[in-house]
Order: structure tokens, then sequence, then C-alpha cells
């Protein structure tokens, strides 16, 4: 309260400015609680609560020999989180998002299947000629087969990842088992292959009609097992004299159209919804990100030209060397298009937007042009959060240069002060009237690339603004340069926070060779039509140019 009063008097005064700079800002209470150990065992009393109550509702002598059996597939899930997704485990949002999707699975299962035991409410679904012509044991089937099986490995699957979707299927089944008495084995096997068909189906899943595509998948195998099983066709083919097509057609219409009803609301309800509420990025939202007719590139065309086609080359490079280690391309190539968007702010002061030879550093002191150069991180960040760019974007903008060290401005910094303490000698300029020069004044803020996207984003920027002052484009020059730069990074430890290995920096490397090499080749000097007229016919000329790497 003081402190704005106190910055209000002085914007009055004059002596300081009224705009703000916009600041990422978490509460401690809420770090506690997504990274703490009690946003966990929250998450986990929930599911326990959630899933006990579905035991014990269903009535019957062993409930409390289910409860066991329950309890130890959920300790099993959970070292299987433990082991294999450490990223999930560390965070209470997403475990809660695991465990939500899993819960509203089993509850929506055991619901349906009590509608099967029961035998009611089936009528209502088959309404009119349907609910007359067929039985009740024909109904019931008609019910089971279009059970959601496939719920949770899809979202899942779509959401954080095919192992994770994997994972779904498996336990799903497993507490199904559990909680339902009308699960039998043929209905436990649909259930684990319906499901681990949902992942296969969205691997990879760049658009939503792959969703859809997915869907159809499982509804093809529900009807294959429907009709191993029995499910599809009469339950009495004698009685009935001759082959029920209208029968099979209602339950192939079940078993198929009921499975891409499901990919339709997973896709286009559920993963949307689950995507806002836990700030996660699926593949198909980073194509939809990666549209170059987003205002601020809009921007940087006009006011950063140089800018803008640095982010191009730079999103061309993460991209290839993100693929060829196995991280998010896609995240690399959008994440790389906003990561200099800091520079809108004073775009003349940067070396690829400089016009007709001008430098205006040359006119500032090396500390206020290191201010400027180094400012344009914190800028990007305040322009991220006003047109509400991704988490992960804004991660990019924040750790793209890490802690590194403005070298060039340093470098000035020093030279100026060493010729300000020889001419001090003839000036008589004392020794403590000597500016001093602090390299953590020329230092990013930081914090350092934390994912492999962002540091293959760190390297690739870095590469590609010093590939500009070759004079001679070469491979081994290209991966000299590409070698001097790695070996920069990891001696400063700007990627002692991710987890490129070695190997995968040597891949990244080899990428960026090949990249470059692509972009930066020669061409043939072609003779002007001055030329040609003095000097003979456009063929040979051509044919006595100089031979040039393409």
């Amino acid at each position: 309260m003081f402190g704005f009063l106190e910055r209000q008097r002085l914007v009055r005064k004059g002596l300081a400015s009224a705009k703000t700079r916009r600041r990422r800002s978490r509460r401690e209470w809420v770090e506690a609680l997504e990274y703490g150990m009690g946003g966990k065992l929250a998450v986990f009393a929930g599911f326990l609560g959630g899933l006990w109550m579905l035991i014990f509702s269903g009535g019957g002598a062993e409930e409390t020999e289910r409860g066991l059996l329950g309890l130890l597939v959920f300790l099993m899930a959970l070292a299987q989180l433990w082991m294999n997704h450490p990223g999930t485990w560390q965070r209470s949002s997403r475990l809660l998002l695991v465990f939500t999707v899993l819960l509203v699975h089993l509850w929506a299962l055991r619901w349906m299947l009590g509608v099967v035991e029961a035998g009611a409410g089936v009528d209502g679904v088959l309404q009119g000629g349907a609910a007359g012509v067929f039985t009740s044991t024909e109904r019931q089937q008609l019910w089971r087969l279009g059970l959601p099986l496939a719920f949770a490995p899809l979202t899942l699957s779509v959401l954080l990842g095919k192992n994770h979707g994997a994972s779904a299927a498996l336990f799903v089944s497993l507490w199904s088992s559990v909680i339902c008495h009308a699960l039998d084995a043929r209905l436990l096997v649909m259930s684990l292959i319906t499901g681990f068909l949902a992942v296969f189906g969205t691997i990879v899943v760049r658009r939503r009609a792959t969703v859809v595509r997915a869907g159809l998948l499982v509804g093809v195998g529900t009807w294959v097992l429907g009709v191993l099983f029995g499910w599809i066709g009469p339950v009495n083919w004698h009685a009935l004299g001759s082959t029920p097509w209208g029968l099979i057609g209602w339950q192939t219409l079940v078993a198929v159209g009921g499975a891409m009803l499901l990919a339709f609301v997973v896709g286009g309800g559920v993963v949307p919804m689950c995507e806002a509420l836990f700030g996660i990025t699926t593949e198909m939202s980073w194509m939809e990100l990666a549209d170059l007719n987003h205002p601020l590139l809009k921007r940087m065309t006009i006011e950063a030209p140089g800018t803008y086609h640095h982010s191009l080359v730079v999103a061309s490079l993460a991209e290839r060397a993100a693929e060829a280690v196995g991280a998010n391309a896609s995240m690399a190539r959008v994440c790389a298009y906003f990561h200099d968007i800091g520079k809108l702010v004073k775009p003349e002061y940067f070396a690829e937007n400089f016009r007709n030879g001008r430098n205006p550093h040359d006119e500032l002191a090396p500390t206020m042009s290191a201010l400027i150069i180094l400012a344009h991180v914190k800028e990007g960040v305040d322009l991220g959060l006003k047109h509400r760019l991704n988490r992960e974007i804004i991660d990019v903008i924040q750790q793209h240069h890490g802690t590194s060290l403005a070298y060039y401005f340093y470098q000035r910094a020093l030279q100026q002060q060493e010729d300000m303490r020889a001419g001090g000698k003839i000036m008589n300029i004392r020794e403590e009237d000597v500016p001093e020069v602090r390299e953590e004044t020329f230092r990013y803020g930081g914090p350092r690339p934390q994912t492999r996207e962002c540091a293959v984003i760190n390297l690739a920027d870095a590469v590609e603004s010093a590939s500009r002052s070759l004079d001679r484009v070469s491979p081994q020059r290209l991966e000299q340069l590409i070698r001097d730069i790695f070996q920069r990074k990891i001696a400063d430890g700007q990627l002692s926070e991710c987890e490129l290995s070695l190997r995968e920096l040597e891949v990244v490397a080899e990428s960026f060779v090949f990249t470059l090499q692509s972009m930066m080749h020669s061409r043939v000097a072609y003779p002007s039509e001055r030329g040609e007229k003095q000097g003979g016919s456009a063929v040979a000329s051509k044919s006595s140019a100089p031979r040039s790497a393409a």
C-alpha cells in the first residue's frame, strides 16, 4: 500500500514512469499446493473416497475384500506414476487431472452396468419400434456394446501422451473388474483392447479429426469383439429362423456409432476444457498456434522485419533439431516464433533491424546499450501476458537467453574502463572515480532453460545470430562455429538445468549444420544484362562460371 502511494508521488513529480511492466507472479501457497506433498495427498484422498463409494455402494458380502483389492490396484497405479511419469508425479494439478478422468470413467461405467444389471432404463434408450421388437436380453446387449470403455485412455492419451493412455487402459480395467458385478472376463478383455486401440489411434494427434478416426478404430474393434463374444447377432438364431439383419444393424450402429460419439465428445468438449483448466497444450493446439497471422507476428513483419526473419530461421532450426532428439517439435517451432517479441519495444537497437548502416549503440554507453538489449526478455514476457500467450511460450521467452553474458557490451565497458584509467594519469582522475564494471550488470536475468525444447531454441538463437558473421559458408566452418558455441554454453552452465544429454547435443549440432548449410548455400553468379551484351551469350558465361556449393 505504502509502496503504491510512494510510486504515485514520484509519478506526479515526473521521477517515475506511470506504466508498469507485467510480471509473472505465483503466490507461495500456489507453489506449495502444486509441488508440495499436501496437494498430492488431497488428490489421492479424493480419488480413494470416490473409488470406495463406488465399491461399497454396490452391495454384496465381499465389499471389504473388493475394497482391499481396489486399494492394492491404487498403490500399483501410484508406483507406476512415480517410476514412469516423474513430471506428472511432481505436479498436483497433473495428478488431479489423471485421477479425475479415471474416476469419471469408473462412475460412468458403474452407472451404465447398473442399468444392465437391473434391466431398467434400457427401453427408454430404444424407444418406439425398437423397444417393442427386441427382447430384454437383446436390448441389454445393445446397451453393453455402447459402454464408454475407451473414455479415460482416449482422453489421457490426447492430453498427456500415449504412455498415460496405456496406463489408464490397464488400471481402469482392473478397477472396473473390482467395482462392477456385471463385468465378466469378456467385458474386461474388451475394456483392455478398446483402451489400447484408442491409444494406438492417438499416438500422434495433429488434428482433431485424428481423435474421430481413433473413435472409428475403437468402434470397429468393439464390433469385432462383439461378434467373437456373441454379443452381435441374435441370442437364439434357431428360434428366429432367419438372419436378423435389423438387429445386427442396430448392434453395429451402437458399437461403432457409440465409439465415434465418444470421440466427438472427448475431442470437441473434454479435451479443450481440460486444456483450459489444467494449462495443458496438446499437439493439436500447437498446430493451431503455429498460425503466422497472430497480431504480434504481424506487427513484427512491419516494425521489426529483421527480427521476424531471424525468428523464422530459428524456428526451422529448432523444429528439426527437436524432432531429431525426440522433443516436441511443434512446441519448439511455435515458441521460436515468439521468443523475440520483446524486441518490438525498441526494434532499431537490434542488429538485424539496423537501417542505412547506422548503429545507435555508437552513441550510447555500454551499460545503457546492455540495459536496452537485456530488457527485451522482460518486455517479451510483458507482451506475452498482455496477449494471453500460452504458458510454455512465455517460459521460453523468459528462458531463451538464460543467464548468459552480453559479451560485446561487456568487453566495450572493460575497454572504456581501461581507457579512462590510462587517460586518468594525464587528466589526474582518481582511481575511485573510474566507474566499476560488474559482470552481473551485463547478464540476462534468467532462469536458464528448463526444458529440452527451450534449450534447443537457446542454441538455435545463438547459432543463427553467429552464422550471419561468416563470410564464406562451408560444412567445416559451420560445424566449428556450432561446436564453439555449444562449448561456451556448457562452460557457462547455461544447459545445466535442462535434460539434454551430451549425445543429444551432438545430434542437435549435426541437425544445425545440415539445416544451415541448406539455408545458406551459395549460388552461381549470373552475368548482368550489360555483361551479356558485351561478353557474349548467357550460355557461354554460365559455362565459364566457377562451381560453388549448391
